[in-house]
């Protein structure tokens, strides 16, 4: 599934470990404070520089980062991947969109952060962390992983589906949904889940391969 799964648990290993420092950053009473003012900065810069246009582009692509888009395309990546018997990839799959669906929830309600007033766009429920960020990774990121093979045309794709990932996630910091804070961690979380899931039943795999050979040998 991966061209080079240690290295995958090796990176995921370092995403988390970025996530975790922005977590604590943020619910930090020393650090919250700072963060909060990078926080309006960012969110100055954005409203003074809202034109029509890019706010037409950004209302789309919060649009295509939302559940009407990512759970028809998960549904069919899942469906896909059964008939073409490929369990694990569908399995790893299956439990980044889970893992990544319990912890948006969750982590919302334990932050309880409030969201940017005047958004251009409706919003539902606390702000930090966004669960348009991660959805969006593990949709993006996750179906290139699970569905193609390793190589340059996999390569090129994982570049277009972080550059996606990117650009729907700064969407709703331009649109005034959430905070700059709130799509950094959403994304590394999101990217964490989609490499981690794969990585972790490629290891997992190849260790029960490899009792299986001891044993028929021993």
């Amino acid at each position: 599934m991966l061209l080079n799964h240690r290295r995958a648990l090796r990176l995921v290993g370092a995403l988390l470990a970025l996530t975790a420092l922005v977590f604590l950053l943020v619910a930090w009473d020393v650090t919250r404070g700072p963060v909060q003012r990078v926080d309006d900065a960012v969110l100055d810069v954005m409203v003074s520089l809202r034109v029509a246009p890019v706010v037409w582009v950004c209302e789309a692509l919060s649009v295509a980062g939302g559940v009407w888009v990512n759970w028809p395309l998960r549904v069919v990546a899942v469906v896909a991947l059964l008939w073409r018997r490929r369990f694990l990839q569908a399995s790893a799959f299956v439990l980044a969109v889970a893992t990544s669906e319990a912890l948006i929830g969750t982590l919302k309600t334990l932050y309880a952060r409030p969201r940017p007033l005047g958004s251009l766009v409706e919003t539902t429920s606390f702000s930090f962390q966004s669960g348009h960020a991660i959805a969006g990774a593990v949709t993006a990121v996750g179906l290139v992983l699970v569905l193609l093979p390793p190589g340059r045309a996999r390569w090129a794709w994982e570049l277009r589906a972080a550059a996606f990932a990117v650009a729907m996630s700064f969407s709703r910091v331009y649109l005034g949904a959430h905070w700059l804070t709130d799509v950094v961690a959403g994304g590394l979380l999101g990217t964490s889940i989609a490499i981690g899931w794969p990585a972790v039943l490629q290891e997992a795999r190849v260790r029960v391969q490899r009792r299986r050979l001891r044993e028929a040998v021993g």
